[in-house]
């Protein structure tokens, strides 16, 4: 039986990078499901790939459909961006395993509840607070017009959202450190996938 695999972490911990290189590993057969944002474009991201990029007027739509899974919405200093899943086929249960970048405990748990705790199977990925610091400014320094005030908001915002009690209270378990050695830690999460699905 397939599983969606849900990525989680806060920003800067990795997971997309971690995703892309999992997605791309032949040998775990791994299928997409890719989530849809309003938020812009960020320098070298493409549709369709890290997201399906939207307006408010397409996830309306979405949402009168009845096709939205679960959605986030964050009143940042641009303004509002929205995140969400949509079911759009991606996942079978006699199909492939899934992978999703679900990022946040809340979407998660929409995740589990709308496709059922057997057929998810949630993955946490942290790293050191300095760390990820270091890298979201960083990412934002390579930015066109760089969001430095939503950068800070996001990092005390993502600190409270993954706090222990948190991830225990939703059963998450299956915790992986992304420090400094990212290539372990993708080997160890591709092992862990691999046991999962019996490969």
């Amino acid at each position: 039986m397939a599983k969606i695999i849900c990525l989680l972490g806060a920003s800067c911990t990795g997971k997309d990078t971690i995703y892309k290189r999992l997605l791309s590993d032949e040998s775990l057969g791994l299928v997409p499901l890719v989530t849809y944002t309003t938020r812009p474009k960020r320098a070298g991201e493409q549709e369709g790939r890290e997201y399906h990029f939207t307006d408010e007027d397409g996830f309306r739509a979405l949402m009168d459909s009845g096709k939205v899974i679960e959605d986030r919405s964050y009143d940042t200093v641009y303004g509002l961006w929205r995140y969400f899943t949509v079911d759009d086929g991606t996942f079978d249960k006699d199909g492939r395993n899934v992978i999703a970048a679900a990022g946040t405990l809340p979407a998660y748990i929409k995740l589990r509840d709308y496709f059922g705790e057997d057929n998810t199977c949630p993955v946490m990925i942290e790293t050191d607070d300095g760390i990820r610091l270091e890298r979201a400014m960083r990412r934002e320094k390579k930015q066109a017009a760089p969001r430095y005030k939503e950068m800070c908001r996001r990092f005390i915002t993502d600190s409270e959202d993954f706090a222990e009690e948190k991830l225990k209270a939703a059963g998450v378990t299956n915790i992986f450190m992304n420090n400094e050695d990212l290539d372990k830690c993708i080997g160890e999460i591709a092992e862990f996938i691999r046991n999962l699905s019996g490969n």
